[in-house]
Parts: structure tokens; sequence; C-alpha cells
């Protein structure tokens, strides 16, 4: 143009681009974004304590509902059942998912446990919880979908885990706690395992499989207007909303007992330095024993499998395990878990922009053999 320098024209150029930066931020990592103004929300304001009980069971169920019932809408039947007989890989994830995230998380808090004026006895116990649990229903799958990865896996991964979960993760957890470490002695053991069976297969039922096959019915009697509605009008995302709804209620009820406010703040940051540590240490141990036999989409898929917990399996169990316990030790005993849900969606949502470049030559070389066959099979 004339009459404009180029001194100006390249401080347009920069605005342009830093314009162009922020609009591509925000439209890819709006999960983020929106996941942290949610959090500002519920702690300024809560649901009254007495409608907790009710707000959680609703959530979690339609949440999680919504979440499956959309996956059942979207992978085909096929891909499903050939995901559920690679038990090779079944017993590599699990293995990651319960053994060995509990042992290393064991170790870390043997050593958290040295002095005994620094941590909470309650906050070690739920950091216990966090390495015996299974991986989670909803947001590995979201996660996964967006990386671009193995999403039929991860589902497989979820459901196979949460029905482990009612077995493992209370062994896991008396084994690490038989250690007679001062901090084992402030707890009381139930003995009322057939309440957390029912509750924790209820959940399943309704929240899992029934959406899930539901999903699996409405694909294969409607293929071609499923596939516009979720994958051309885009209602896939529905998935991501009722995940940060869940999000929401989950750090509601936090701050609604006042949890955060009732352990020293040294505490709090000190698991949020953990909560970060233990993700990074699963996730790397993961990554690299998995890239040495896996496909990059099945890394991916385990990759969001192994480090993820599930805060909607650990919160029954907390509740059932013990006898005797107040709603404040209830809320100690809590706080590792949620604040590490938050660094897990948040490190998971980064990870997304990560592995799609990692994985885009591969996907961008397949794009390039199906054109190329498609043209093949036209002539």
């Amino acid at each position: 143009m004339p009459g404009v320098s180029p001194h100006d024209k390249i401080r347009r150029n920069k605005r342009q681009k830093l314009v162009s930066t922020l609009r591509w931020t925000i439209q890819d990592q709006w999960f983020l974004i929106v996941m942290g103004l949610l959090i500002i929300i519920a702690s300024q304001v809560q649901v009254p304590r007495s409608q907790q009980q009710i707000k959680r069971t609703i959530i979690t169920y339609l949440s999680v509902s919504v979440i499956f019932f959309i996956n059942g809408c979207t992978l085909q039947t096929r891909v499903l059942i050939e995901n559920y007989f690679r038990w090779k890989l079944h017993i590599f994830v699990q293995l990651q998912c319960f053994l060995l995230t509990s042992a290393a998380t064991f170790a870390i808090v043997s050593l958290c446990a040295t002095n005994r004026n620094f941590m909470d006895p309650w906050l070690l116990i739920g950091f216990l919880f966090i390495g015996s649990a299974p991986t989670t229903m909803s947001s590995n799958v979201v996660m996964t979908r967006q990386a671009h990865g193995n999403t039929a896996l991860t589902v497989v991964q979820s459901v196979i885990g949460q029905c482990l979960c009612p077995f493992l993760t209370p062994i896991l957890i008396q084994m690490y706690l038989s250690s007679g470490a001062w901090y084992t002695k402030v707890i009381v053991n139930s003995d009322n395992y057939g309440e957390l069976y029912r509750r924790v297969f209820k959940q399943l039922g309704l929240s899992l499989f029934v959406p899930l096959f539901a999903g699996q019915v409405v694909q294969n009697i409607f293929p071609e207007p499923t596939k516009t509605v979720f994958i051309k009008w885009k209602l896939m995302k529905l998935s991501s909303f009722a995940l940060l709804t869940m999000i929401w209620q989950t750090f509601d009820q936090a701050f609604a007992t006042g949890a955060f406010s009732i352990v020293k703040t040294s505490n709090i940051i000190f698991i949020v330095f953990i909560s970060i540590a233990l993700y990074l240490i699963w996730l790397a141990l993961c990554f690299t024993t998995s890239i040495l036999w896996l496909p990059k989409k099945d890394v991916i898929a385990c990759c969001y499998c192994s480090p993820a917990k599930a805060i909607a399996m650990v919160v029954p169990l907390t509740s059932v395990m013990y006898l005797n316990v107040s709603p404040v030790e209830q809320s100690k005993l809590q706080i590792p878990v949620i604040i590490y849900q938050g660094f897990q969606v948040a490190i998971g949502g980064i990870l997304t922009i990560v592995f799609r470049r990692w994985i885009r030559p591969e996907e961008e070389k397949e794009d390039r053999e199906k054109a190329a066959q498609d043209t093949n099979n036209a002539t």
C-alpha cells in the first residue's frame, strides 16, 4: 500500500500473526479455557449443601451416559469387538493402571511420610487411592478422540478398568496400608464391600453399558443419519460439554464442603507439585514402554488410559471402605483426588496438540495411500 512504511507493515504483520495465534488457541484449546472459568465460578458460588448429593448423582449419571452414548453412535461395532479381543494389550494397560502407578505412588507417599509434622495423614492416604484407582471413563475417551488416537481402544480399556476396580483397588489399598506406617493408624476398615459392588456396578450398568449399547443400536439401524448428526453437524462436541459439567460439579462440591480451607497451604502446594509429577512420571513410563511395540494410535490411547484416574470411582470407595470418618476427614481424603483430576485434564488437553502433531505425518501418508487406491479403483 502506498504511504505505508516498512516498519508499519512489520508491525501490522506481527499484530495479524498474534490475532491469528490467539484465535487458533481459543478454537483448539477452548476446553481448557472453559474448564478454568468453571473452576473459578465454582470457587465463588456453590450449590447449597442440602442439594449437593442430588446434584452429584444426576450429573455423574447423565454426563457419563451422554459421553458413552456418543461413543456408541460414532464407533463401529466391528472396531469395538476387534479391540476387545486384544488381550495382551489389555493386560499391558491394566497392569500399568493398577500395579505400576500404585507402586510408584506408594514409594512417593513413603518418602513424604518421613516427617510427621509436614503432611496430613488423610492426604497421604488420598494419594494411595489415586495410584490404585482405575482409568477414568470420560476424560480419557474425549481426549483420545481429540488427539486422533484409537478411541475404541480407550473405551474398551475404560470398561475393563471400571469392572476390575471394585475387586483390585480395595486389595491394593489394604496391601499398602498394611505397612504399619504412622499415617495408617487413623483409619478403621469397613467390611461393607457388598454395598461397594452394588453401587459401582449399578453406575456401570446405567451410565456406561446401557448408553453404549443404545448408541450401537442407533448407529447400526440409522447409519447415515447418525453419521450426519454426530460427524457433519459436530454433535460429538456434546461429550466435551458433558465432561466439563462433571469437572464443575467436582470442584463445586469441594468448595461447598470447605475442603480446601481445612488443609495447610503448604500441603496444598505440595499436592499440586506431586500431582503434576505423578502424571508426568506415569505418562513417561507408559509412552516409553508402549512405543516399543504398538502403533502410534494405540500409543496415544495407552498414554491417556494409564495416567488418568477415575474420580467417580474413588469417591464411592473412600466413603464405603472406612468407618467413622467425619465429613472433614472425608474432604481431606478426597482433596488429592480432586486436584489431580484438574491437572490430568489440563495436561491431557495440552497433550492433544503434541499428539496430533506427532501422528500427523502418518495420517497424511494414509490419506495419500487412500487417495491413490481410490484413483486406481476409478480407472
